[in-house]
């Protein structure tokens, strides 16, 4: 499985333009990204997720990377 990259709150602060955790998470939920919450409440969120939201998808390089429904079964 691909590592993902982990955007914390102070990598979105200089993303967005944003200070404050509040007005971060706003910013990126209104624009569909998926946003977590670390220690403390701090907002985080991947590259991925930021990428998916923006139509862009990671071109997959091995099928062993991928998991369907049926991989669990």
């Amino acid at each position: 499985m691909s590592v993902s990259t982990i955007l914390n709150l102070a990598a979105l602060c200089d993303i967005t333009g944003y200070a404050r955790a509040g007005d971060v998470e706003r910013c990126l939920r209104q624009q569909g990204i998926k946003v977590f919450h670390g220690k403390g409440g701090a907002p985080w969120t991947t590259l991925e997720l930021v990428n998916f939201a923006g139509g862009i998808q990671a071109a997959v390089s091995n099928e062993s990377d991928s998991y369907t429904a049926d991989t669990f079964k």
